[in-house]
């Protein structure tokens, strides 16, 4: 069977399609289809404080054009999220009730814990007995969660995010508040390692072109330097950056680098998992609660 996630950021919009494999009595999941499109909502929402029209018919047409991929590929079951950008919006219900009449696509405008809950339901597979601190960025906001030996013993949601310190936007005091954070919670006594989520230290890490899943704080600051050098411009034709990535890389960038030196942390864990990967999972268990009931 196959089963589907959409995610709506700030920054952008993903789908992705993925078939439930069993081998013996273990449940996984192969992507199968990933397509991502820069809506940009962010940019309205933290200049005007809502979608504008112009955006709206965007999501619209974009949303359409997931239902159509998720009916050829005969997709089972499905969620759609909405992170930061829509919660923030002050039509953001309105529009989500839009086009749900317009696309039967019904999406979820979801808080931070929400959101920070369903990314570390998949990070956690990743973990082991030793401090780790997951810092996923997104376009909007930015989610700290601490863990040890394998389970969240604190987690704190800020507004700073890529698109956010793009616009020059981001709450007054919002850096220090999180430094604040990191420092009273941090266990200095024990080993930490970062583990970076988000499609800006994906980038960042495929550019350092490691062959394991960690790299090091140094690593990451030598890259955003070298990105950094690069014009706009150039950073697109040269490096090959998408544009929506190429101009908010270096934001993202900052907001890593800033919380693993406040937090002491000289390694970082990049797994490649997202909010999608945990929209799947939760369809998934949604989908077989579902089959249990028929059973009874």
């Amino acid at each position: 069977m196959k089963i589907a996630a959409i995610d709506i950021g700030s920054n952008a919009a993903r789908l992705q399609i993925s078939t439930v494999l069993h081998v013996d009595d273990v449940v996984s999941f192969k992507k199968v289809e990933y397509v991502r499109f820069p809506l940009r909502l962010g940019h309205d929402v933290f200049n005007f404080g809502e979608i504008t029209p112009e955006s709206e018919v965007r999501t619209n047409k974009l949303m359409q054009v997931y239902k159509l991929l998720m009916e050829l590929h005969e997709v089972e079951d499905y969620m759609a999220c909405a992170t930061s950008a829509m919660r923030e919006a002050v039509n953001g219900h309105k529009v989500a009730t839009r086009i749900k009449e317009l696309t039967s696509i019904d999406i979820h405008i979801i808080d931070g814990q929400k959101e920070a809950e369903l990314i570390n339901n998949v990070v956690v597979q990743a973990l082991d007995e030793r401090q780790f601190l997951h810092i996923d960025v997104g376009g909007g906001s930015t989610e700290l969660n601490l863990y040890l030996n394998r389970k969240k013993v604190n987690s704190k949601s800020f507004k700073i995010g890529s698109v956010r310190l793009l616009e020059g936007k981001e709450t007054k005091g919002a850096w220090n508040k999180m430094k604040e954070w990191v420092e009273e919670n941090v266990l200095t006594s024990q080993e930490l390692v970062a583990v970076g989520t988000g499609g800006n230290i994906n980038k960042i890490f495929n550019l350092v072109a490691k062959v394991s899943d960690t790299t090091t704080l140094a690593e990451i600051e030598r890259m955003r330097n070298y990105i950094s050098g690069y014009s706009l411009e150039d950073r697109i034709n040269k490096l090959r950056l998408n544009a929506d990535r190429a101009d908010v890389i270096i934001p993202a960038a900052d907001i890593y680098i800033s919380v693993m030196k406040w937090a002491g942390a000289d390694t970082i864990v990049v797994p490649d998992l997202g909010l999608k990967d945990g929209i799947i999972q939760l369809v998934y268990e949604r989908w077989l609660k579902k089959e249990q009931k028929k059973k009874k």
